[in-house]
Formats: structure tokens, sequence, C-alpha cells
């Protein structure tokens, strides 16, 4: 099979690997389409601290595909049935991993870190994530690409939900990237009564508009806080989504509130190193300030209700298909702020909403 191979940061070639064996408890996935993630992009450029030195790995967690083959002991899963996977792995001992919150837990394992991850033609799913609900069923009529897509998409769903996003609420999202885009259709799926949304470059804010964003804001035109002041008659945001990892809009964001706001650091600032927070405003104003990373598995299952029952669509956020040996360019793309999610396709249309019959077959199990 052909996969794409991180060798060390920087260095990602497309190689002919032996396809998976398939273990007892195991699940073989024929890979249809796999998004780019900032995460894959940082791991491309800078590794990970949970990827030693000289380890070879298959990036890419943003995954959907046909079940290819399963193991004699699985059940629940059979070769046609249409699927996506969730990146994170708990442990399934800690008390993280007990309340639900496998995104959280610290001896995790992941896709495309720790484990092989989609940009590759068939993906072996270990028995410890079949078991711990790491696979899903896609519900009818959902293509693969809104599948690969809906893993971001549910950690949006999480940031928002730790926001309790109501309709009384003028959201501000700060920065219209794919990121930003999800927060949109989230928060018009949340009866917000204003979405304001910020960006340096004016495409992404068409986008943003046509998915439903109020008030669009070229911030190379005109100052964020000014904006919101005028829309609010000068209260201030009732929720603030940092959705860019960018320290001087971390640092602004807390200037952005209303009395009572509600602040979510959505993106992280990776090695860009800490803001300053004035605690006076945090206390004087009462502001709720909150983080997120990942999702869970259960929002990631709720997340792939709403797009199965057509309550949202995230089609519009495919901005260009690459086929696998284009790899470097659908990683250029992704980081060049010119369009939306990236996306791999492996032999078929991305869009598609039915199994295909597979180029090969599946290898017998324990080869």
């Amino acid at each position: 099979m052909k996969a794409a191979v991180l060798h060390e940061p920087g260095s990602v070639s497309v190689e002919e690997l032996p396809e998976p064996a398939v273990g007892a408890d195991e699940v073989l996935v024929q890979v249809r389409a796999a998004s780019v993630c900032g995460t894959d992009l940082r791991i491309f450029k800078h590794g990970h601290f949970k990827l030693p030195a000289g380890q070879a790995r298959v990036l890419g967690h943003e995954v959907a595909g046909d079940v290819l083959a399963v193991g004699g002991q699985v059940t629940g899963f059979h070769p046609g049935m249409r699927v996506s996977v969730t990146p994170n792995v708990g442990c399934g001992r800690c008390d993280m991993c007990r309340h639900g919150f496998n995104n959280m837990c610290a001896d995790y394992e992941a896709f495309g870190i720790t484990m092989d991850g989609g940009f590759q033609e068939f993906l072996r799913v270990p028995g410890f994530a079949v078991q711990r609900g790491n696979v899903f069923e896609l519900p009818e009529g959902i293509s693969y690409a809104e599948a690969a897509l809906v893993e971001p998409f549910s950690c949006c769903y999480s940031g928002q939900q730790a926001l309790r996003v109501g309709p009384e609420d003028v959201v501000v999202i700060a920065g219209a990237g794919p990121i930003g885009a999800f927060h949109v259709l989230l928060g018009k799926l949340a009866g917000a009564r204003k979405l304001i949304i910020s960006n340096r470059s004016r495409p992404r804010l068409d986008l943003a508009a046509r998915l439903g964003a109020d008030v669009c804001v070229s911030v190379r035109e005109r100052d964020l806080a000014d904006v919101v002041r005028e829309h609010t008659d000068g209260r201030g945001a009732d929720v603030v989504i940092t959705a860019v990892s960018d320290p001087q809009v971390q640092a602004q964001a807390v200037d952005l509130l209303a009395t009572h706001g509600r602040l979510n650091y959505f993106a992280g600032l990776g090695t860009a190193g800490s803001v300053p927070v004035d605690t006076n405003k945090v206390h004087y104003k009462g502001l709720t300030l909150t983080g997120t990373t990942g999702s869970t598995n259960g929002d990631y299952g709720r997340c792939l209700q709403l797009v199965g029952d057509r309550r949202v669509d995230l089609s519009p956020l495919v901005g260009q298909v690459f086929e696998l040996e284009k790899i470097h360019d659908a990683f250029a793309y992704a980081a060049s702020g010119a369009g939306m999610k990236a996306m791999i396709a492996f032999g078929g249309d991305v869009f598609d909403t039915a199994p295909g019959t597979g180029p090969r077959t599946a290898p017998p199990e324990g080869r």
C-alpha cells in the first residue's frame, strides 16, 4: 500500500509499505478521505513529544473510509461498513477516562502520533481502540469528506459547550480559518443573537459570511474592539473564541468581553509563549475564562449525528482535494491560509456517500 511517512521533522515521503495484518480483535479500514489538521503541520515541522526521534510515523487523524476486514473476535463491525475513527484513545483507567474525557487522558494513544494515522491506503485500528469506542459507523447520506471533518468540528463543539452559547449571546470569533468557520456553524445552530468574526484575509471572511456570520471584520481595515463596541452599544461581547494561534489575539480577547462574558482560548500557542491577562477585569466584571482541547468520543458521536441529520453542512469547508502523492502540496495549501481544509483522496470521490468496492482485497487475519 501507499503511505505518506514522516521520518523526521520536515521530511515526509510517499512510500510503498506492507499492508497491515489484521489481528483477532482489530479492524482494518480502507481510507477514503483524510483531511489535514494544523496539528499535522506542527508535527511535520517540529515533531511531537510523544514521537521519539528516529521513529517513522504516518500522520493524519481526521479520517473516514470503509471497513475492509475484521478480526474473528470483533463484533458490531463488518466489511463494507462505512466508518470514521476518532484520534485520541484514552487508557481507560484514569479519572479522566472514567469520567468520559478520553481527550484529557495523560496516558493516551493517538492515531498520527503514537500510532500510524490516516495518510495511508489502509488504517489498522488496534483492538483497544475498537473496544474503547473510537470507531463510528457513518450515518446514511454523509460523505467521506464530511465524515473526516467531523473530528475538528467536534472539537469546536466541545469548546462551545463549555461556553454555553445561546440565543441572547453576541459571539466574537477571532480567526476565520476552518476552525473559525466551524464555530460560525455551531453559533448559528445554537441560535446566537449575532456572530462577529475577524480575520486578516478577506476571502475567508467571505466564506464565513456565506456560512452565517453577521459581521465580518478585516483587522487590516478596522479595529476589532471598535467594531464590537459599535455592535453592542459599548457593552462588549458575551462570548469570545480565539480561533487562531496568535498571542496578540489572545491578549486582546479579555478586553472584548462584556460583564459576565465568557472566553474560550480555543487555539493554543504552542511554543509562542504566554500572554498577559488583566485579572482585575476578570475579577470586577465576573468573567469566565476557559480552554478546551480535542473532543470526547461522546462529543464526536453527537456531532456525527448533527451532520447525519443534515442540521449542518460541512462540505463548504473542503477547500481543495489532493491525491496522496501530492501530500506536500496539501500541507502547503493547509499552511497558506488561502482556503479551507485540504483533503486527501484515495482513489475515489471524497463526496461519495456509498461504500466503494476497493482496489484491493483484505489481507488474511494475522498475516
